[in-house]
């Protein structure tokens, strides 16, 4: 069902929310474009202004290498300044009231961690862009370290091990995460409410998990502005605003 409009859209959000024992959301972009954040398809979005560096790219070309980090410190105080929005915030409401064990997430903004939800219970499906990872043997790095190194020589190498050094995402091409995915996998089995908030859901395999809940018996919640290719087997479609539509939540 498409929400005739916001109003009656957060009445039977709020009503499925009441009923639900056990909520999952799975985050996309959407949910942190009113942080600051752009997102990466819509008009605008990062993706029409940079082609995606690839991870077999990055790992064979120093020149590619070089770029990734550019761009990142090039984002560097977008990252820095944004903070959790509506959404975040009403999400962490439900977390703390117990309605909600974990978020699911495409996103690489470490805002759900600022909201309030523990870093064990955010599942990263594309990883985090706040700190750094040898590619080889996983070593962590801390971005004030990778800033340092590459104003002196470049795009840095592991200190451990020799290995190239990336923001800790996934990039394109990159194998996914293998202990997330199978927790995104039990939790999207086990919930009874999954909403899906901010993503295109065209993205794969992540844009499977609402399918997957809604086939394990779970209602669904489709919360974005643009439709999506699984706004037809959705119990509740909301077509608006993300922080108008999650703003009344927040506190509860």
């Amino acid at each position: 069902m498409i929400a005739s409009d916001l109003r009656s859209g957060v009445e039977r959000l709020g009503d499925m929310i009441a009923e639900a024992k056990t909520i999952v959301p799975f985050t996309g972009a959407g949910i942190s474009t009113e942080c600051g954040i752009p997102d990466f398809r819509s008009p605008g979005g990062i993706w029409t202004r940079y082609r995606p560096i690839e991870f077999g790219e990055f790992v064979a070309s120093r020149e590619a290498r070089d770029e990734s980090w550019r761009r990142r410190f090039a984002m560097e105080e977008v990252f820095a300044a944004a903070r959790p929005g509506r959404g975040h915030r009403a999400l962490a409401s439900l977390y703390r009231a117990g309605k909600i064990p974990a978020v699911i997430t495409q996103n690489i903004d470490n805002l759900h961690q600022a909201s309030g939800f523990a870093s064990e219970h955010v599942i990263e499906l594309h990883g985090n862009t706040t700190y750094a990872r040898c590619i080889g043997c996983g070593q962590a790095y801390q971005l004030d370290w990778v800033k340092r190194r590459f104003i002196e020589d470049g795009a840095p190498d592991c200190t451990v091990c020799g290995e190239p050094v990336k923001t800790a995402t996934i990039s394109f091409g990159q194998m996914m995460p293998d202990e997330e995915m199978q927790r995104a996998t039990a939790l999207s089995r086990a919930c009874d409410l999954f909403i899906a908030i901010g993503s295109s859901l065209v993205v794969w395999p992540a844009a499977g998990f609402p399918m997957m809940a809604k086939n394990a018996g779970a209602r669904l919640v489709i919360i974005n502005r643009e439709p999506t290719e699984q706004d037809d087997i959705a119990d509740l479609v909301i077509r608006h605003d993300i922080g108008e539509t999650l703003g009344p939540f927040v506190g509860n």
